[in-house]
């Protein structure tokens, strides 16, 4: 790489952990320049996972208070999260790149409806809950876990927007506010990025340059990340998602 273009790789990390740590997406930045330096798509893939690592970890550090009493919600939906992270990376390789094209976008423009109507079907499945008295699952029940299983495959394929995806599943199957869920999504997304790249480094070639400052810009980026994100209101959040996911769409659907 170029003085330029090492530099370019580095604010690309700083942007993405600070964008991960908010909402998610952050890929769709990184992603992009590091094919601009010449970089073959699986191996920027794969740099790009292994150096956001830090990023996601950074900013479920930010967001410790918001941890605060999820310890047994995170671990249970951490193991879907690392069985479909796994699963995803090995997709990766064993499928033409084209594979998820189609699907990704529908998925991100489905996550973000969910997230749209979240205040709505959150008060209809409380009020269903009241009268068939069905107590409320803090884990979201079989449900929440199958669905961020599915969305971590996708996640350990690409990563990018699954964190929007994490935040509509949550926000509809889970009695919390979003600045906790959010705090989840960053640990999810820790555990995908950190059992895919793991995956990687035995089965894949990596430019360690483009992962050294993509880490080093991300874990920047996740701790500016967190002191913003922490204190956005729910619907300034929920905004921020929805413009972040109709952005990620457009580059998907244009790429």
């Amino acid at each position: 790489m170029t003085t330029w273009e090492m530099l370019a790789v580095f604010v690309a990390g700083i942007s993405a952990g600070t964008i991960n740590t908010i909402v998610g997406s952050g890929t769709l930045i990184t992603f992009p320049v590091l094919l601009a330096t010449g970089l073959p798509p699986v191996t920027a893939t794969v740099s790009n996972a292994l150096g956001l690592i830090p990023g996601s970890i950074s900013g479920a550090i930010g967001y410790r208070q918001e941890l605060a009493g999820q310890g047994r919600r995170v671990r249970k939906l951490a193991i879907g999260a690392l069985i479909g992270g796994l699963t995803g990376a090995t997709l990766l390789l064993a499928l033409p790149s084209t594979a998820f094209e189609t699907i990704v976008p529908i998925l991100v423009a489905l996550a973000l409806v969910l997230v749209i109507l979240q205040p709505r079907i959150s008060e209809a499945v409380q009020r269903r809950r009241e009268r068939t008295g069905i107590p409320v699952r803090p884990d979201g029940g079989p449900l929440l876990f199958v669905g961020l299983m599915l969305a971590s495959v996708y996640g350990g394929y690409f990563t990018a927007a699954q964190g929007i995806i994490y935040l509509s599943l949550m926000g509809m199957l889970l009695d919390d506010t979003m600045q906790r869920l959010n705090a989840v999504k960053n640990v999810l997304a820790a555990v995908v990025n950190s059992i895919a790249a793991l995956f990687f480094l035995f089965v894949a070639d990596f430019d360690w340059t483009a992962v050294v400052l993509i880490a080093v810009g991300s874990a920047l980026g996740g701790q500016i990340g967190a002191k913003v994100g922490r204190r956005l209101s729910p619907t300034v959040l929920r905004i921020l998602v929805v413009a972040v996911g109709t952005v990620a769409i457009a580059q998907l659907l244009l790429r």
